[in-house]
Parts: structure tokens; C-alpha cells; sequence
């Protein structure tokens, strides 16, 4: 496949078509062609055959390949729309055919992080340093070439995407030039998009804001309604805040759509997989059965036990996240973790400004 001297302007590559990733190329294609790949030959002929992808219709300028080189061949620009836990092989994998000039835009709101073989993320007893948790753009950087790196993050539930809802986005990078080209490929009537240089911060906002996802699922769980999710997302956004701090980041970052905004959206919406999950826990599923009867494990449940962790390291009051932790590793029913937080002094408020 060669589309570079059949258009006008090169193709935009989306590695990964599940949910989000195909929600992202459809957006993409409102502006051009739109090249997207699985690694599943049977999800693509059937792609091709049916022109749609897990319950989305595919605009007519997608190229559904399970080619690598497809993507890296005829796309300058990349947009990677992957679990955390497949980021790191499925970028070793292009890794061969990437090229300096290429600029890659990452969708995925996790962590890498390095683990002794056999071990798993949802392992209560695993250990982790700072130094093992590794943002995606840290990871393309670590394994590529590649050196424009850049991230999407904010408010941007899939299925709402899907439906041509509006909604509003942050393109970050360390280089305007991502910046501009992530906007140019991706702004359209129905999706505003804003800058940021700050990558690293804007990725720890995507990433930590999943363990009060699951809060907020166990509170609509129980029943509770805004007063109880109000003073969850705000007090949340203080334990993000201090907890990222303590990692390096920078809490501006998280006033804005990729902090605030994808907190309010995540808390509030049952389209959220961490929502769904706490909502499954709140009602007496364990966590055993909630995992084995979801088709991909919720991020929420590995960003709790990581920031559990990293919070214990460094000594960073979490009360949220230590509560949640409780309900999924060792037991705690969601209404004693209730009954906690309710009764625990919380001392300022805002105290995270």
C-alpha cells in the first residue's frame, strides 16, 4: 500500500482499534485519510468486509491493515491507541520501521511499569519504585527512534465520541510543532482541542484520576447522589494533585480539562470502564469475577494498587485511594470505606492550591 503520491496530504496512522482507538479514527478521518491498524487480520477483514468496528461505523476514508509498514511507510503522523499493559511490545514491534521524522500523538491513560516476571499489576504484593513507572511517551522515547512525542488526554469517553458527541481534548507536547500538527489532524466541529508543553504532567493527570473513577462508581453503586460525588471529585483532585507533585509533575496541569475535566467526566459517567467497575464492586462482586467477565481489565484497578504504593513511598496523605485500595486487595466493603471517609478530619479545604 502506497498512499503517498495518490492524496493530497500523507495519511494519519492509529495503532490499535478497539473502542477508543476507532473512535479516534473516525475523528481523524473528518480531516483525511486515516490508516488503522490491528494486529488481529481477522478484526481487519471483517473491517473491510462490514466497514464497522465494535459497534461504530468506519468513515469511508479509513484503511483498516494489519501491516506495520502500512502505518509507518505512509503515515508521518502516528496517534497509538493501546491498553498500557500491550504499549511497550506493540511499540518494540514498529520500532524497526519508525523513522526520526515521525511524530507520534499516544491516547493511553496508564503505566508501564517494569515487574519481575510472573508478577501482575493487580498482584497486592508487588513491589514498585518510582523508578519502575514509566509514562507512555517515556516509553516511545525509551524504545524508539522517535524523539517528537506527544500525548492526547482529557474528557473523551469513547462511546460519547462515538455518537458524534461534542467534546474538547488536549493535544501535550514539549514541541509546538506536535501541538500544531496533533490539532490540525483532530479538531473538527465536534471536538475542541487545546495545547500544553507540559507532557509529563498532562500524562499524570490521565493516569491517577482512574482510582476515583472507581470511587465514584462504588458512590453510584451505593445509590448516593451529587453531594457525595462532589465532595469525592474535589477531595480527589487534592490526592492526585499532592501525589503527582511528589512524582515530579506540575499541579497546573491539573486545573484543566486533562485534571479537572477528565476527573468530572470519569466520576460521573456510567460509559466509564473504572466507573462500571466500582459501580459492579459497590454491589457485592468481587474483584476475581468483576476481571474475569470484562474483556480488558479497567485501568483504575492497576493505578490504585501503583499509587498506593508510590504513596506509601513517599509518605503522601491518599485517604481515597488507601480506601479504595482496601475495598479491592483486602476486602473492606464499600460502606465501612464510606463510613472511613466520612468520619475522617480532613483538615483545609483546598489545601492542594
Amino acid at each position: 500500500m502506497d498512499l503517498r503520491n495518490s492524496l493530497d496530504k500523507a495519511p494519519v496512522g492509529v495503532i490499535g482499534a478497539g473502542s477508543f482507538g476507532t473512535a479516534v479514527a473516525n475523528l481523524l478521518a473528518e480531516n483525511s485519510r486515516v490508516i488503522l491498524y490491528s494486529n488481529r487480520s481477522e478484526a481487519v477483514d471483517k473491517m473491510k468486509a462490514e466497514r464497522s468496528n465494535i459497534g461504530q461505523q468506519l468513515h469511508e476514508n479509513i484503511i483498516p491493515t494489519n501491516n506495520i509498514q502500512d502505518i509507518t511507510d505512509n503515515c508521518y503522523l502516528i496517534f497509538p491507541a493501546l491498553s498500557s499493559d500491550k504499549f511497550r511490545t506493540t511499540i518494540q514491534g514498529f520500532a524497526p520501521h519508525l523513522k526520526p521524522d515521525h511524530i507520534i500523538i499516544h491516547c493511553t491513560k496508564g503505566f508501564d511499569i517494569h515487574k519481575e516476571d510472573g508478577t501482575s499489576l493487580v498482584d497486592k504484593d508487588l513491589k514498585i519504585s518510582l523508578s519502575d513507572v514509566k509514562t507512555m511517551s517515556q516509553v516511545i522515547l525509551e524504545e524508539t527512534c522517535v524523539k517528537r512525542v506527544g500525548c492526547m488526554s482529557g474528557p473523551n469517553l469513547a462511546r460519547e465520541i462515538a455518537n458524534l458527541q461534542p467534546a474538547a481534548t488536549v493535544i501535550a507536547s514539549k514541541f509546538d510543532e506536535v501541538i500544531r500538527e496533533g490539532e490540525s489532524a483532530i479538531r473538527s466541529k465536534r471536538l475542541q482541542v487545546y495545547g500544553n508543553n507540559d507532557i509529563y504532567s498532562v500524562e499524570l493527570a490521565g493516569v491517577l484520576k482512574n482510582s476515583m473513577a472507581l470511587a465514584a462508581g462504588a458512590l453510584g453503586g451505593l445509590g448516593f447522589g451529587q453531594n457525595a460525588m462532589a465532595f469525592l471529585i474535589t477531595r480527589g483532585i487534592g490526592e492526585i494533585i499532592r501525589l503527582a507533585t511528589a512524582m515530579g509533575g506540575n499541579k497546573n496541569a491539573f486545573l484543566g480539562l486533562a485534571g479537572i475535566g477528565d476527573l468530572v467526566a470519569t466520576c460521573t459517567s456510567p460509559l466509564s470502564r473504572n466507573y462500571t467497575v466500582g459501580a459492579r464492586l459497590a454491589k457485592g462482586e468481587t474483584i476475581e469475577h468483576i476481571i474475569a467477565t470484562s474483556s480488558e481489565v479497567a485501568e483504575g484497578i492497576k493505578t490504585v494498587n501503583i499509587s498506593k504504593k508510590i504513596s506509601e513511598s513517599k509518605n503522601i496523605r491518599t485517604p481515597i485511594i488507601d480506601n479504595i485500595y482496601k475495598v479491592i486487595y483486602e476486602d473492606l466493603s464499600v460502606e465501612k470505606a464510606l463510613q472511613y471517609l466520612m468520619e475522617y478530619r480532613w483538615g483545609q479545604d483546598a489545601d492542594y492550591v
